[in-house]
């Protein structure tokens, strides 16, 4: 039996990377593992309360080992919102786990989600070349992460490893920050902070499954790393411009230094007001730092990006109208 086991199945990119392979009929049978119950009904979903810090002691019992995939989407990634050591228990002792229960079925491909956090800070553009520099506890545990992936690859040349490092993704049903970024102009609540010309990478969902089928497909390359942002992005003070078109306003966007930001920020956080809660100097910080990532191994190899920014909403708003309200 073909199957993919999905740990952190539950989560967004999980669950519209099971609509995809159930729509495809890619797989005979498909497990979801996670803390988290999963909402999707169909006779070939399985799910399972499955912890991946502890020990995964799942039975599949027989099947295609040469053929069948683990998912490895389970990760807590929130900055701020968790205690150091958090980031290193789940991300690096579930990818131990991970890896301990593919040698003991003999599963012999992985893709595995990682992060664009491990790049770290900087001002230039980013590929998959570049060198890893992460500075924070979940861009350090993801770095490790992805190193105990490869050392499982590079037992065997039977097995195949394809390690994701997403930007940014959105899509419809996802509450994050480009839908809070859409809304917040639309309430005329919106500000750019920092520097307007900054590029802060963002992927879009369909594009994101789309990049997954296509280099699962390159069944000649042992191990693929590869960015996925879309190609080309927009600067901020651009993608803005995108989303007051997409709503039909016109309106005028103030940039605010950062040099103004991060005391307002670090004064909100002092007296703990809760309803700002999102207004931590961490996130502010990050909200006006570049993230230029450039997908170059999917440029290379002639993959389709078929949502540009503006592509996306127009396509968002066809499957989700109800998300904009």
């Amino acid at each position: 039996m073909k199957i993919a086991i999905f740990f952190g199945g539950s989560g967004y990119i999980g669950k519209n990377i099971i609509f995809k392979f159930l729509e495809l009929k890619i797989f005979d049978k498909i497990i979801i593992g996670d803390i988290k119950p999963s909402d999707i009904k169909n006779e070939n979903v399985e799910y399972f309360n499955i912890d991946v810090r502890k020990k995964i002691l799942l039975e599949v019992g027989n099947i295609d080992q040469d053929n069948s995939w683990i998912f490895n989407l389970a990760a807590i990634h929130r900055e701020p919102g968790h205690q150091p050591y958090e980031y290193y228990e789940t991300n690096i002792l579930g990818a131990e786990n991970v890896i301990d229960f593919a040698e003991r079925i003999g599963i012999k491909n992985i893709f595995f989600t990682s992060s664009i956090a491990p790049y770290g800070e900087s001002l230039e553009q980013r590929t998959e070349k570049s060198l890893l520099m992460p500075v924070t506890p979940y861009g350090i545990s993801k770095t490790i992460a992805e190193k105990i992936h490869m050392i499982w690859q590079a037992k065997s040349n039977s097995r195949r490893l394809i390690i994701c490092r997403p930007a940014v993704i959105y899509g419809p049903k996802d509450p994050g920050n480009i839908l809070r970024m859409i809304k917040a102009i639309k309430k005329n609540m919106f500000f750019i902070p920092g520097k307007p010309n900054i590029i802060k990478a963002y992927g879009y969902i369909y594009g994101l499954v789309d990049s997954i089928i296509f280099t699962m497909n390159k069944k000649n390359e042992n191990i693929i790393i590869y960015n996925y942002a879309e190609c080309p992005l927009l600067n901020l003070k651009e993608m803005v411009n995108v989303i007051l078109k997409f709503l039909n306003i016109k309106r005028f966007i103030p940039v605010v230094p950062m040099f103004l930001l991060l005391p307002v920020a670090k004064i909100i956080q002092l007296f703990s007001l809760n309803k700002l809660k999102d207004f931590h100097p961490v996130r502010v910080k990050k909200a006006g730092f570049p993230t230029n990532i450039k997908p170059e191994y999917l440029i290379t190899n002639n993959f389709e990006f078929k949502y540009d920014f503006e592509t996306s909403l127009k396509d968002w708003k066809n499957k989700s109208p109800e998300d904009f309200n």
